[in-house]
């Protein structure tokens, strides 16, 4: 494949990296460190020209094909086979302020765009990390950081630039290809390579918002009372809790070092006052070993939930709920809390509001009416997912009656290829097999199947 591969050098700005290169185990590194891509050839793309010869290389010879930006979400990874393209390097935001939109190139991060849409009065429906990539973030739906107030991410993009199958740049738009453009938004990565997507920004420039850490010698009394406040809140106010044993990371507030803690995470756009107004009942849950709670800038939102920024390994799933039933709280608790056998991160996301109304441009997100998202994963130890998994689906077990589906950007799967009932639970019966149709339509021979796979009819 020796020749082959000049000739691929020679037409691409970018590095083109085989094993045993010097670069290579840099350029296919990314921020989950329990497994990696180990492809048989890399393009590092710097322009969409990059990423269509890259895709034509790989369609001619049969190869799969994957994606990495940031290396947060990988699925199901390349071992010894396949083209990764990394798409880390192209970073150009342009920022239309009488529109309200913004166009980020596939390596943007979401700080890059809270940092150039600011100085407009306006702010994007990033999530709670700003180090997260744009695109993929996207693609797999968005719940924001504002979620409540604004819906899904996903259902506020206006246009994307992807590189489909056949190697072919297209501009996909609701009247260009309304099909193709509904299962991007919410359908993952199935459908080629995402080059530059547009999307709507919101005339926000400031929060109250932050964090409140409670030692969680009781968690279930506290998960028991974040289920009450939550049911008072009106949409303007998105919040979370987590309960975990606190690592001693630079990014972990001293106090919580080592200690088993109770994480809530508040955004709220209304008035300062208001604000505090509804947090109080938190506050008066007991001491607070940490309270980062405030007014703030949008530009500093990226400090209310302090997510790790140091890469590691990681593994978990979540599931999409109708209600917080009191009852399964236990079980959650004697599962995944303290004393789980392994190491857990217990996450509840508030959902409800502008998440469960019917969009008028709705991409291909699922289980629309769940109030609530439950995650469980593990990460930052050397526990293998073979340990963690059980434990998990315990959890997710006792949630049955009350699941309504799961959501695509919080699967961290362990690198194998996700069963076709996993990917099932993504979506919605009906819109699984509208985003087959879509699949065969523009990749036949599932050439992006790497990701939360929906195979193309006819593929085995």
């Amino acid at each position: 494949m020796s020749g082959d591969v000049d000739a691929l050098t020679a037409e691409v700005r970018g590095p083109v990296l085989l094993p045993g290169s010097g670069e290579y185990d840099e350029e296919r590194a990314g921020f989950q460190a329990g497994f990696r891509h180990r492809p048989a050839l890399v393009v590092g793309a710097t322009r969409p020209e990059d990423v269509r010869a890259a895709v034509r290389f790989a369609a001619e010879r049969s190869m799969p094909v994957a994606v990495q930006s940031t290396g947060h979400g990988i699925v199901t990874a390349l071992n010894g086979e396949g083209l990764l393209i990394t798409t880390r390097r192209m970073k150009a935001v342009t920022v239309d302020a009488d529109a309200a939109t913004v166009t980020a190139q596939a390596g943007v991060l979401w700080g890059n765009v809270v940092e150039q849409t600011a100085p407009h009065g306006l702010a994007p429906a990033n999530g709670s990390a700003l180090h997260i990539g744009v695109v993929g973030y996207l693609l797999g739906g968005g719940v924001g950081l504002l979620g409540r107030r604004t819906g899904y991410a996903s259902d506020h993009v206006r246009a994307l630039d992807i590189v489909t199958a056949d190697g072919q740049l297209r501009h996909v738009t609701a009247g260009s290809d309304p099909d193709l453009f509904w299962a991007l938004r919410g359908g993952g990565g199935n459908f080629g390579v995402v080059t530059a997507v547009e999307t709507a920004l919101m005339p926000v420039t400031r929060l109250y918002g932050g964090a409140l850490h409670f030692a969680a010698d009781r968690p279930l009394d506290l998960l028991h009372a974040y289920r009450t406040w939550t049911s008072t809140l009106p949409e303007e106010l998105t919040s979370s809790i987590c309960l975990m044993t606190c690592p001693p990371w630079a990014d972990v507030p001293k106090p919580l070092h080592g200690r088993y803690a109770a994480h809530i995470r508040i955004a709220f756009t209304g008035p300062t006052d208001e604000g505090e107004r509804l947090v109080a009942p938190l506050r008066a849950l007991g001491p607070r070993l940490v309270d980062t709670v405030r007014d703030m800038p949008y530009t500093q939102v990226g400090t209310i939930y302090r997510d790790p920024q140091t890469p590691h390994a990681y593994f978990g799933n979540n599931v999409l709920l109708r209600e917080l039933d009191p009852t399964a709280l236990r079980t959650v608790v004697d599962v995944a809390g303290p004393d789980a056998p392994v190491p857990c991160s217990v996450e509840i996301r508030h959902l409800g509001g502008a998440f469960t109304r019917r969009h008028p441009g709705r991409g291909a997100v699922g289980a629309r009416q769940a109030a609530y998202m439950l995650r469980v994963t593990t990460g930052g130890t050397a526990t293998p997912s073979t340990s963690a998994r059980p434990v998990h689906q315990k959890v997710y077990d006792a949630l049955k009656p009350w699941t309504v589906g799961r959501s695509l950007n919080s699967v961290y799967n362990d690198g194998a290829p996700v069963p076709e009932e996993q990917v099932r639970e993504l979506f919605a019966a009906e819109d699984f097999e509208r985003l087959r149709r879509v699949k065969t339509l523009h990749d036949p021979h599932n050439l992006f199947r790497f990701t939360h796979n929906v195979r193309p009819k006819g593929v085995s």
